[in-house]
């Protein structure tokens, strides 16, 4: 049983380091901005450090703004601007939403569980996501507010035709109850439309501080031993910036090396709100070329150049991983994520005036899977979910 419990342990961090390391970046030419919140609920404990049975979050350009889980029972900020702006009347209300928003899904993936027949040993996950992306160009919004159940698209809105949806071969019960609820249709559009690009607008400028912060990033080259033993891998690390319009490239005598030559992992984001990329080339293990790591980035006047001192790491989970280390750790925060990537090859959804920005009249209306059938008390009247909503706090934006 040890044996197992390890290896689950094993996988499940081993698809979290996949998660955080190889999930595709947004490109940094596209000037798009988003404001996501994430939910995620397991059916039952799995008992293992850092995974909890409920996790919200909030993610402004991919980066985490606020972090919620049902052991701890509190929003907290995750970065130093959202603590400095935010009053503590935003974090206690924000917190009660969460509270109210984990009773209402975990609810939701024991009725499914139910309705579906299946079996409680099993492992089942409830995904929500909503929120909104931006481009500075002009175009319309992009707006999302969708649900998965066990890595199956469930039910999203529609917003351009203001109706719910469900996939092709689904039974409409869900889309056909929560479209017979038009205060649910009105809020969910009414926010999607002005309240999360106005939060993600304010957000934004509350952050912009942070991204004209004059400092340089950290540079560091060096090589490792490649899985050819007659090669070495040359790699150049550029670490805590901000803005993401970075430039970097390896350079052979002075000359860049033609980007098909060279691997990057894109752009990743730090646990402190900074940013990170590598490159790397395949070098010969004797080679005697003088190599440097060349970077401009729009927060320093002149370019930062460091040779490569023909050092090579004996061991390449040694110093390397020490220093990204700090990267994936401060994303343990996403482990409950893992459970998620494991029923489902990606995001949920990925092809795809209030005081709080965390927000949805969803929670007014229970999830109905399509096995069940809509029979008695199936179908919750207008009036029940109008008088749910009249109790909600006027801070709550919907």
């Amino acid at each position: 049983m040890a044996f197992i419990q390890w290896a689950h342990v094993a996988k499940l961090f081993a698809l979290l380091c996949a998660f955080l390391l190889y999930r595709t970046p947004p490109s940094i030419q596209a000037e798009k901005h988003s404001l996501y919140y994430i939910y995620t609920a397991l059916s039952k404990p799995v008992n293992l450090p850092g995974i909890y049975e409920f996790t919200a979050m909030g993610l402004l350009d991919d980066t985490q703004i606020d972090y919620y889980n049902s052991e701890e029972q509190r929003n907290i900020p995750k970065q130093t601007w959202m603590k400095e702006k935010m009053t503590e009347d935003y974090w206690e209300e924000d917190t009660k939403l969460r509270k109210d928003k984990e009773q209402w899904i975990k609810k939701n993936i024991d009725s499914l569980m139910k309705c579906m027949k299946q079996n409680e040993s099993d492992l089942h996950v409830l995904q929500w996501r909503h929120g909104c992306e931006v481009e500075q160009q002009g175009s319309e919004p992009k707006r999302i507010n969708e649900y998965c159940y066990d890595g199956e698209d469930f039910l999203s809105f529609d917003y351009k035709e203001s109706q719910w949806v469900t996939p092709a071969d689904t039974d409409l019960i869900s889309k056909w109850k929560w479209d017979n609820v038009p205060i649910l249709k009105q809020h969910t559009a009414g926010y999607l439309k002005m309240e999360c690009v106005d939060w993600l607008k304010k957000f934004r400028e509350y952050g912009d501080e942070e991204l004209r912060k004059p400092s340089p990033p950290d540079v560091h080259m060096f090589a490792r031993k490649s899985r050819n033993e007659t090669q070495l891998k040359l790699i150049c690390m550029v670490t805590g910036f901000y803005a993401k319009d970075t430039m970097l490239t390896i350079r052979k005598y002075r000359t860049a090396l033609p980007e098909n030559e060279i691997k990057s992992t894109g752009i990743r984001p730090n646990p402190d709100g900074t940013f990170q990329i590598q490159k790397s080339v395949e070098i010969s293990e004797d080679e005697k070329a003088e190599y440097d790591c060349f970077v401009f980035h729009s927060n320093i006047t002149a370019p930062i150049i460091i040779k490569w001192d023909r050092k090579c790491l004996d061991s390449p989970s040694d110093t390397f991983i020490v220093m990204i280390g700090a990267g994936i750790g401060g994303f343990l925060a996403f482990v409950a994520l893992v459970v998620y990537i494991i029923k489902m090859n990606g995001l949920c959804g990925q092809d795809t005036g209030s005081k709080t920005s965390d927000s949805s009249a969803s929670s007014s209306v229970e999830l109905i899977p399509s096995q069940c059938e809509a029979s008695s008390g199936d179908r919750l009247p207008d009036e029940y979910v109008l008088t749910k909503l009249g109790q909600k706090t006027k801070k709550e934006s919907y």
